[in-house]
């Protein structure tokens, strides 16, 4: 019997990297203040779709944004190709996305903001909340062809309090990405993938 995870699992038709299954996180905002929203040279990878999306958001959360960003907006929309050519949200002074605002002393996305509180008020989940590359992070999408989909754990120093708050809880990454990874690939794909994970922690045994 193989007692290792093999680096690269196959799950209802997706790539999925071992990591995703072993390595703990969870979120630790006290302590890293949201500063994903800030850090990097470009801005969150998005799909036409979720500019769209954005694009109808725009009225609801403008009045959220600051100065800086309605400018950037107003110049060159939502969302830009960055250097290699992929569409991604746009950023205030080559850091901040658009749509994060610092509030008291930590970065909060406004389209999750109002996605939630619509929701606390009508009952009913939101079908988009922010772009799904943000909800997934540390997982990272990589698109093959033909269609393949691939999912790796990105493993970034400002993330370090997640990795240890996510070691403290016992708390692997698809645990902690259980709402996003199903928004993204339904209820049944996510069974299986817990499925698979049992698998490979019984093996340890």
């Amino acid at each position: 019997m193989v007692n290792e995870i093999p680096p690269i699992l196959e799950v209802g038709g997706v790539l999925i990297s071992s990591d995703i299954l072993t390595e703990m996180f969870c979120c630790d905002y006290e302590k890293c203040k949201g500063i994903c929203c800030v850090e990097g040279d470009a801005g969150a990878p998005v799909t036409m779709d979720e500019i769209a999306e954005m694009e109808a958001s725009l009225d609801e959360v403008w009045p959220l944004l600051s100065a800086s960003a309605q400018s950037v907006i107003d110049k060159q929309g939502v969302a830009y190709a960055d250097r290699d050519g992929d569409l991604v949200t746009s950023i205030v002074r080559g850091k901040e996305c658009v749509f994060a605002r610092e509030e008291n002393g930590c970065w909060l996305c406004m389209l999750e903001k109002r996605a939630r509180e619509r929701q606390a008020a009508e009952g009913n989940a939101s079908p988009f909340i922010k772009p799904i590359s943000c909800a997934l992070y540390p997982i990272r999408e990589k698109h093959f062809s033909g269609g393949l989909v691939g999912l790796n754990y990105h493993r970034w120093a400002v993330c370090k309090d997640a990795v240890a708050k996510g070691k403290a809880l016992g708390l692997p990454v698809y645990r902690f990405l259980k709402e996003p990874l199903i928004r993204r690939f339904g209820e049944n794909w996510y069974r299986e993938l817990c499925d698979v994970a049992k698998l490979f922690d019984s093996r340890k045994d």
